[in-house]
């Protein structure tokens, strides 16, 4: 009985040295793993508290060409932004510059929302997805100073990433619309840029713009919305006007008490004959962002530049995002109104 006893804890003790050995093996590899991807970073932001975990979630699967969480700025942890290359060609890239959206209180560059912008490294572009202030750390126009930084960083440095700094076009969703908006309009306007964060010899000037769904003046929204008569047609609309809504917290204050710092945020004020090529899109059921706004800001954007550098399609039955943004032939137009201008 004693001989059968020490074999059997013989073979326990066995037992757990090898599953110890197996877990410092899986725990090894682990390591390992995170090692790899550390050495793909320039200053990472682990600490950014800036946005939200969705890591991963845009669909690179397959790039080889990438530099991740390359600092444009110093004044936040969220001023980071991702180089993508094609696998293929020799470059200098033209660039498509993506912006998340979120509302202006979350969102990350890496988030599957820019996914229609990561199509374009199959067609020979590269791809610049940018994180920008939001509004747990700033107001406007804090992140219309982090989306001008960006591209003055990313024309100070495009040979270094082999990037053609003459061929930027700026594409976002809803708050990322809103950004790219005004980009395309208010270059140039020194009271919407921040030299100080560098580059600033450069211009922040662009080639295109795409806005999906962008809000565009934020105190006609819910006066839009009502004209409408949205409500009836789904589940909850988005209320701007008031203390707590994304529009108020973006703007610093109640937009209802602040009319001239509204009109200052409104990508409308600065169009003029230098403003950018615009392609523009929302959905008729969008309960966020008023259809209202982007019909509006087409028109006029049409008065000054002419039809032929506006283009807008309002996508019926489609709400604020979703599929039927990212279908083949929905894509096929973006596609021909980048590809006028970038090639």
């Amino acid at each position: 009985m004693k001989k059968d006893y020490k074999k059997m804890l013989g073979i326990l003790i066995s037992v757990a040295i090898m599953a110890s050995m197996l877990g410092g093996c899986a725990t090894s590899k682990n390591t390992s793993a995170n090692i790899t991807e550390n050495t793909q970073k320039e200053n990472s932001n682990g600490d950014n508290k800036n946005a939200i975990d969705v890591k991963g979630e845009a669909n690179t699967q397959g790039v080889t060409k990438k530099w991740l969480d390359i600092a444009y700025a110093d004044k936040s942890q969220a001023q980071k932004l991702d180089i993508y290359l094609p696998n293929s060609g020799d470059g200098p890239f033209p660039v498509i510059v993506a912006f998340h959206g979120g509302g202006f209180f979350r969102g990350d560059k890496a988030s599957k929302e820019v996914n229609p912008q990561f199509t374009e490294l199959n067609r020979g572009y590269a791809v610049v997805s940018v994180n920008y202030r939001l509004t747990n750390e700033g107001s406007f126009p804090d992140p219309i100073y982090d989306a001008k930084a960006a591209i003055r960083f990313i024309k100070v440095n495009a040979s270094k990433y082999n990037l053609n700094s003459n061929k930027i076009a700026a594409w976002g969703e809803s708050a990322g619309g809103y950004l790219s908006a005004m980009l395309g309009t208010s270059a140039g306007v020194k009271t919407l840029e921040d030299l100080s964060m560098g580059n600033a010899e450069q211009s922040s000037n662009v080639q295109a713009v795409v806005d999906f769904y962008g809000p565009i003046n934020f105190s006609t929204m819910d006066e839009q919305n009502k004209e409408s008569g949205i409500a009836s047609k789904v589940d909850k609309v988005l209320v701007n006007n008031g203390p707590d809504s994304f529009a108020s917290k973006y703007m610093g204050a109640d937009i209802t008490t602040i009319p001239d710092k509204v009109k200052q945020a409104d990508p409308t004020t600065y169009i003029s004959a230098n403003t950018s090529p615009f392609f523009i899109e929302n959905g008729t059921l969008d309960p966020n962002v008023a259809t209202q706004q982007s019909v509006d800001f087409a028109a006029d954007l049409e008065k000054v530049l002419g039809k032929d550098k506006v283009t807008y399609f309002k996508l019926e039955g489609a709400g604020h995002g979703g599929k039927e943004f990212e279908t083949k032939d929905n894509l096929d137009k973006v596609y021909r109104f980048i590809d006028k201008y970038l090639k």
